[in-house]
């Protein structure tokens, strides 16, 4: 019988073959990521848009919108519940249980995806009165529906409220009116609305809420994501800065996800329900 002969791998065949496959699990995994990130992404979205609904709903059911809930009160309901001169209009959060917003957490405050609590802003001042288009209309001169009727000429428009792609050296947090600064500034200064649009925010701080520290405060991620990390001490102000996400990797990464209210959209469902006149 003829001797036969074994052969198996080498070295260099093996350490070959397990490059290539570590290779394809990285390419698998790196795809599974995105695909998992861009659903984490719309998913948010879609919760912003839902809340966005709901906060309409309510404007047309009460008259108003409502205040943000406070992590002071601890119950995910706006403060106050009556509305009117809201405790934090601009650092405040959803008010999930008062709007119907699902999902929240066991305090009763809106999550997004990653389970960050969303946040929410409203317009407390207008060319008009203070805090309109939070008070419940009860009698000539308070709420929406009595300062609201473009046939006497009554143009009732929030004036605090502004969103920037970005902020220049030469902007504006200021309630009367805000601004994101010129294109001339370095950097430049870019308006997405003007002063007169907004009448609320709702928004997600994204992935890197519960990670990210910039300039000594967590939250934020850059000075891009510092105008929406919104506390009593921290950028409690009407402006707010969204464009497109950019990387961790980045010294101004931001990932914040962002939907507002324009002022003519609350109009037009009001005016379709009857709300107004």
């Amino acid at each position: 019988m003829p001797a036969t002969t074994e052969r198996g791998f080498s070295l260099v065949e093996l350490a070959v073959v397990l490059t290539i496959v570590a290779l394809l699990l990285g390419g698998a995994l790196y795809t599974l990521s995105a695909q998992t990130e861009a659903r984490n992404l719309g998913e948010t979205e879609r919760r912003l848009e839902q809340a966005r609904e709901l906060l309409l709903g309510f404007a047309v059911a009460h008259g108003r919108l409502p205040c943000p809930a406070t992590l002071a009160a601890g119950n995910g309901d706006e403060a106050p519940a009556a509305g009117g001169a809201c405790t934090a209009a601009y650092a405040g959060y959803l008010p999930a249980r008062a709007i119907g917003f699902t999902p929240m957490d066991t305090s009763g405050y809106g999550l997004d995806v990653w389970g960050n609590r969303i946040r929410y802003a409203v317009s407390v001042n207008s060319n008009l009165a203070a805090n309109v288009f939070t008070t419940t209309p009860a009698s000539p001169s308070t709420g929406i529906k009595y300062n609201f009727n473009p046939s006497s000429g009554t143009n009732l428009r929030p004036q605090d409220l502004l969103i920037c792609t970005a902020y220049g050296a030469s902007g504006s947090t200021s309630t009367t009116p805000p601004s994101c600064g010129a294109v001339t500034d370095v950097p430049p200064g870019v308006a997405a609305t003007n002063a007169n649009t907004v009448v609320a925010v709702v928004w997600s701080q994204g992935r890197n809420f519960t990670t990210a520290t910039f300039s000594g405060v967590s939250g934020q991620a850059g000075t891009d994501e510092s105008f929406n990390n919104k506390t009593t001490t921290n950028s409690n102000h009407g402006v707010f800065v969204h464009h497109p996400p950019r990387p961790f990797s980045e010294a101004n990464a931001y990932d914040d996800q962002m939907v507002w209210i324009p002022v003519g959209m609350l109009y037009g469902r009001l005016i379709a329900a009857g709300a107004v006149p």
